[in-house]
């Protein structure tokens, strides 16, 4: 097989028409000849355990209803880091 360090210094020696076409001559071989699909562990996994694993999840506690009163705990939390002013 020939190194792609060669093949690459074949491709920059052609005209630009010819890159081009080169190019689309790979995508058609893409076309003909699929790669199959690596199976991947984490498409496996549900998005709460990527998250997990990431070290997303788990790092701050707040009430379970946030996303209704969010609004009176920030206005709390404002007054007190800004009560001094």
């Amino acid at each position: 097989m020939i190194a792609f360090e060669t093949i690459r210094q074949y491709i920059d020696t052609l005209p630009e028409e010819a890159q081009t076409l080169l190019i689309d001559f790979i995508q058609l071989l893409k076309k003909h000849y699929p790669q199959p699909e690596l199976k991947q562990e984490s498409s496996e996994k549900s998005t709460y355990e990527q998250l997990e694993e990431a070290g997303l999840i788990g790092y701050c506690a707040i009430e379970e209803n946030l996303s209704t009163t969010y609004k009176d705990v920030l206005a709390q939390t404002l007054a007190k880091k800004y009560d001094n002013r």
